[in-house]
């Protein structure tokens, strides 16, 4: 199955603040809002939405197609994903931006702060995805992961019009587009893929009911932290899965990705919705337990295994046969 995804590509600056934001927050003093925070260390790792969904399906064994914008300062990142199998052939090269920039501090209580400079990314709305099809013989599946907001509303429209079914995946964008251009994005697409808030946030803007956002796609995928996830096929009984159970609680940035890595992977081996949610789930805890959205090591026997502590085996059998280890 040729999946392309489509997204930011950017480098992360990650610092931690051993205390609580919401301590220094004054309530009734948020609009002159002036705070600082002395954080502990810095960790400066590879990210973007596009390149960690990539990067965790190429380590299930995938072979997915990253499309996006960077700078010439990509070259070392580009060789570490093409090194873990990703496909990035169809990445655009800007000639006078840096590759994007997310900047995030994550307090004790795992509550974040951040700043994402776009850079090169805002160049994603130049690139057609039709080439890409012809050069790898056809796309069956494309995800419309945050981006550069005009690139994201011409790659949906680039699928309905060729008629390649796509993955809705708005999320951080949410807050910075209007109803209409939300609308566009989600309207029709195969899958859509929110946390609870994004959910919300997608119902507000758009004036749509949960209902109603939920059948404008054919599947709707609810993230709900700790919570775990909710599956829904139109026509048919939620499915709810719970989160893993982790190790350690390191960084939850990528989380969200990791689990898109796995429910993805499920999707492309054929699997039923639910195994593709507690693939997404496990692989979403590897990410949680480390720093850095593409630093877990991934071990396929040892991964089985916590997947059969966490859903039991028949889901570790059932799951086996379409992942490994190859790109390692």
């Amino acid at each position: 199955m040729q999946i392309a995804i489509t997204g930011s590509i950017a480098t992360d600056h990650l610092m931690t603040f051993d205390g609580l934001f919401a301590d220094s927050l004054v309530v009734e003093q948020l609009d002159k809002i002036s705070l600082s925070f002395l954080t502990e260390d810095l960790q400066v790792r590879r990210g973007g939405v596009a390149a960690n969904i990539a990067f965790g399906m190429a380590n299930l064994g995938q072979r997915p197609i990253l499309v996006g914008s960077v700078g010439e300062d990509f070259t070392d990142y580009r060789s570490w994903l093409e090194r873990h199998g990703v496909d990035c052939q169809s990445i655009h090269y800007s000639e006078s931006q840096h590759t994007a920039r997310f900047v995030c501090t994550t307090d004790r209580d795992m509550a974040q702060i951040a700043t994402f400079y776009a850079g090169a990314m805002t160049e994603a709305r130049d690139i057609e995805l039709a080439p890409v099809a012809q050069r790898v013989g056809g796309l069956d599946l494309v995800v419309v992961a945050p981006n550069d907001p005009v690139a994201m509303l011409r790659h949906t429209d680039e699928c309905r019009t060729r008629g390649i079914p796509f993955v809705a995946d708005p999320s951080q964008q949410l807050a910075f587009m209007d109803g209409e251009s939300i609308r566009r994005l989600i309207n029709g697409a195969d899958y859509l893929l929110t946390n609870e808030y994004e959910a919300h946030l997608a119902c507000q803007k758009t004036g749509w009911s949960p209902e109603e956002l939920a059948e404008r796609v054919r599947v709707q995928v609810r993230t709900r932290g700790k919570d775990g996830v909710t599956v829904r096929v139109r026509g048919e009984d939620p499915i709810e899965v719970h989160a893993a159970r982790e190790v350690r609680r390191a960084d939850p940035t990528g989380v969200g990705d990791g689990f898109r890595a796995g429910f993805l992977t499920g999707l492309a081996a054929g699997l039923p919705m639910r195994r593709c949610a507690e693939l997404g789930s496990m692989l979403a805890t590897y990410v949680l337990e480390t720093v850095g959205t593409q630093e877990y090591a991934l071990r396929i026997p040892e991964f089985l295994e916590r997947l059969a502590d966490a859903y039991g085996a028949g889901a570790a059998e059932e799951i086996a046969p379409h992942i490994n280890d190859r790109w390692a």
